[in-house]
This record gives structure tokens, C-alpha cells and sequence, in this order.
């Protein structure tokens, strides 16, 4: 069995615990060990980060895609808005989406001659978590001083659609050029099911929050996906943009830069690259049949890493979530969008939350994200007083440590998980690079399932999910 990889370090933020308090992580455990990716699937691609180059090739291949991107639009003097996203700063670190957004700026500075070049960082609901990574990358300095984070409750401005009238940050849209830069992990395919990823942020992090909050309360997955495509493919946002750069992601890192002036043909190739990278490992965790979950990563509970997979993700795996013929289309369920008060889903339609989930060990993960749903759905020991006390004072989670009870540390929490759960298969949410954090029982189970999963998905599954997108199979490598 091999050593497990280094867990994510934890990161200085006010929507976490102070990283002095966490002072033991899971990966730590004797019965822990770790799967590399490319062991379970040998086909999993190649990456250009991590790899012994650092950020060094990151900037060269978003260099190379951007030699074929016009940019003759933009003038000198022209004003240009660098468009990002919370999310891709989760991503190995965060080091090599900043360095995108470094390349994006230099090589729009030299190729136009215009330095009026501003970068706005775009949030969910920790309204200045960008703020926090614009200050530890240092991008305030590389855009000169013109670097911010907006969050949606900042002031709006009307954007006439096919739809009618939606509402998107005016700080994002105050220039005269847009460049859309972001990532093609799959993060909340529960949400948007792998169907206009590309575009997404233009109704998510771009947008005021009466129009965001169609994802998670108006009108659900299904519905909120052609929001973010009104938004952008209005004559006012048309008239704007310029381009998009995004970082081609994969289970275990970043495979490449994709860059084009058109959003819809990138859309494209993110949508093969998700079901491709990512339909084997999220197909693998449904085959676990009991398991403890640790979450152990600098992020709000459902968004927590493994393999590459979001927590929430791992919450849904009993379902099939590329599958859109599966029997709850119209549904997402970790949310408590579709359940009462009572705690029941409000329609017969809705899966409960993934049954191999036995008990959940909340080591480090952050607030700033509505997530009693998650405590009251699984049981939950949470390590530290401190980060009970986070969570209680969080607006957004007051009743999550209704549901969850205190460990006053890791190693009695695990203890406790151990004898109430009556398994002692663990999987690791720490960010582990290159491959996943388990223990040593649940290695064999997944090690024992992998090459199954791995056919039925080259040979049913993914041609299946294609098709279900307008895409011939025969058409992707």
C-alpha cells in the first residue's frame, strides 16, 4: 500500500478556523493509504500541473492557446474586464488559476497596447472570500492596483434577454471588453448536469443575486441553465465580450489551457472533457457500499475535494449524475431547496442523499455555505470546539451543530466514527494531488471495482451521456 499523499494545507480565511487549530489531519491515520488515479484507470491524461515545471507551464500553454484567439477588437486605452471565479482558486491550490489570470493580463497588454486592464473576481455567498485571494496571490499587484472582488448583493445592472429582464454585477460589466477566464472541473454537476458549464458563470458569479438564486431556489438545475445562456448571448454582453481562456481540468490536475473567441464551441469541449476525465472516478464512488467521509480541505462542507469530486457530488453518487434520463431530472437533493421543514424530500421524486455515507467527520472544512442539510442528513462529529463555534456563528449554518455532535479531537472522533458506523472504510475530502485519501479496506473494494467501471463506462456510459448532449461518440478521441 503506498503512503498517503499530502493533504491541501489549511488556509488563512474568516470563513474557517485558524489553520494553528488544526492539528492533525486524516491521511495521517496507520490504516490510511492512497489510490493514484492513474493506477485505478491508466487512461487518466497527462497534466501540465503539478509537474516539475510549477505554474511555469501553466503560463507557457495559456500562451500558445492564446496565439489563436483574436484580440484586435480591443484598442489601445480600451478598458478590459478580466472575469473570474471563486471556485478555480480551490483548484491544486490555487496557484495555477492565478497564474492563468496573470497570462491572460500580460498577453493583452503586449497584443492590444491597452494597460487599462481591471480583473473582478466573482463570488457565491462568502461575499470577500475573493478579496482574500487576490491579497494571498498578489494579483491586486499584477494588475496594478486594479483588481477587486464583487459579490452579488453589490449594485446590479439590467440585462435585456430573450427572457426579459435579468440582472447581472455592474462592476463586471463597467468596461469595454469582457474576457470570461475560468475552469472546466465539473464542481456542481448536480446542479447544471454537465449542460452549459462553460457558461454558467454568467448566471452564477457575473450576476446579482435575485438572478443567481434561480440555481438553488426559483427553478432548479434544469431551469437555471438557460438564464446563465440569456444572459450571455444578450446583444448587451455580445456587444462586450472578447474571449474566454479556461483551465482544462481533470481528476488529478490541469491538462491544459483552451482558449477561443467563441464560448459556445469551448462550451463543447468542456462538456467531453467532463464526462471523459470525470465519468470513471464519480461512477467508481458509487460503487462504495459503506463508508466513513472525512472532510479535511480550506472550503465550505459540500465543496470539499476527493479525486477531483466535490463532497456534494459524493452525497449524490447513488445516482447516475451525467445521466439526464435518470428518474429525478427536475431535482437536485442535497439542497434543502426540495425538502421540508420535516426534513422529507417534498416530492417521492427526490433520492435521499447517497446511503453509503455512514457517518461524516468534519476534521476542517469552512462555513460561508448553507449546510445543515448535510449534518441532518448524515451523522456528523465535528472536530473542535472552535469550529463548532464557527459554525454557530455563521448566519448561513446555525443549525448545523443541532445535528452534529463535538469531538475535542480527531482522534476521538474517529474512535467515536469507527464504533457508531460499523465500517472502517474511510475516503478522504483533503485535496490530495494525483489521487484520493482511503483507508486500506475501502483501497481494495475500489481497486477491486475500478476495471468494471472503467469498461462499462468507455463502452455504455459515456457514449450515452454524448448522445445525451447532441455529441456523436465517435466524434471524441
Amino acid at each position: 500500500m503506498k503512503k498517503p499523499i499530502t493533504p491541501m494545507k489549511p488556509r488563512v480565511s474568516q470563513y474557517g478556523v485558524d489553520p494553528k487549530y488544526v492539528t492533525k489531519r486524516m491521511a495521517e491515520y496507520p490504516e490510511m493509504t492512497s489510490l493514484m488515479l492513474k493506477d485505478l484507470f491508466p487512461d487518466t491524461p497527462d497534466v501540465i500541473y503539478p509537474s516539475d515545471k510549477g505554474t511555469a507551464s501553466v503560463r507557457e500553454a495559456a500562451e500558445k492557446a492564446l496565439e489563436n484567439v483574436d484580440m484586435s477588437m480591443i484598442k489601445p486605452g480600451d478598458s478590459v474586464n478580466v472575469c473570474a471565479s471563486h471556485h478555480g482558486f480551490t483548484l491544486q491550490g490555487g496557484e495555477p488559476y492565478a497564474e492563468l489570470l496573470r497570462t491572460v493580463r500580460d498577453v493583452i497588454a503586449e497584443r492590444t497596447g491597452t494597460d487599462n486592464i481591471r480583473l473582478r473576481a466573482g463570488v457565491g455567498l462568502r461575499f470577500r472570500e475573493t478579496e482574500e485571494y487576490i491579497k494571498a496571490f498578489e494579483l491586486d499587484k499584477h494588475y496594478k492596483g486594479k483588481a477587486k472582488g464583487v459579490a452579488p448583493v453589490d449594485r446590479g445592472i439590467p440585462i435585456e434577454t430573450e427572457i426579459g429582464t435579468l440582472y447581472g454585477i455592474k462592476a463586471i460589466y463597467d468596461a469595454d471588453w469582457l474576457v470570461h477566464v475560468h475552469n472546466s472541473d465539473v464542481r456542481e454537476v448536480h446542479f447544471h448536469r454537465q449542460v452549459d458549464r462553460a457558461v454558467k458563470p454568467f448566471g452564477m458569479s457575473y450576476a446579482r443575486i435575485e438572478t443567481r438564486s434561480t440555481y438553488h431556489q426559483n427553478l432548479g438545475p434544469r431551469g437555471a441553465n438557460f438564464t446563465a445562456r440569456s444572459i450571455f448571448a444578450s446583444d448587451f454582453v455580445q456587444s462586450k465580450f472578447a474571449f474566454t481562456a479556461f483551465l482544462e481540468m481533470s481528476p488529478v490536475g490541469v491538462v491544459s489551457v483552451d482558449a477561443d473567441n467563441d464560448l459556445y464551441a469551448l462550451n463543447d469541449r468542456v462538456t467531453v472533457g467532463g464526462c471523459k476525465y470525470y465519468g470513471k472516478i464519480m461512477t467508481l464512488m458509487g460503487e462504495i457500499d459503506e463508508c466513513i467521509a472525512g472532510l479535511d480541505f480550506p472550503c465550505p462542507v459540500p465543496y470539499v475535494f476527493a479525486a477531483g469530486v466535490i463532497y456534494a457530488n459524493f452525497t449524490g453518487a447513488n445516482v447516475d449524475l451525467f445521466d439526464l434520463d435518470s428518474p429525478l431530472p427536475p431535482y437536485t437533493w442535497y439542497t434543502e431547496a426540495f425538502y421540508g421543514k420535516d426534513g422529507k424530500p417534498l416530492a417521492k421524486e427526490v433520492p435521499p442523499i447517497n446511503p453509503a455515507i455512514k457517518m461524516v467527520v468534519h476534521n476542517y472544512a469552512w462555513g460561508g455555505y448553507p449546510s445543515a442539510f448535510f449534518s441532518e442528513h448524515a451523522p456528523s462529529i465535528v472536530v473542535g470546539r472552535e469550529q463548532a463555534d464557527l459554525m454557530n456563528m455563521d448566519p448561513q449554518n446555525i443549525d448545523y451543530m443541532k445535528h452534529a455532535v463535538i469531538a475535542d479531537g480527531l482522534d476521538t472522533a474517529m474512535k467515536y466514527a469507527y464504533q457508531v458506523s460499523g465500517t472502517d472504510k474511510v475516503i478522504v475530502f483533503d485535496g490530495a494531488a494525483g489521487g484520493v485519501n482511503v483507508s486500506e479496506s475501502l483501497a481494495k473494494l475500489l481497486k477491486e471495482k475500478a476495471p468494471s467501471v472503467s469498461q462499462k463506462v468507455d463502452n455504455v456510459l459515456l457514449p450515452k451521456w454524448l448522445k445525451q448532449r447532441g455529441i456523436d461518440p465517435a466524434s471524441v478521441k
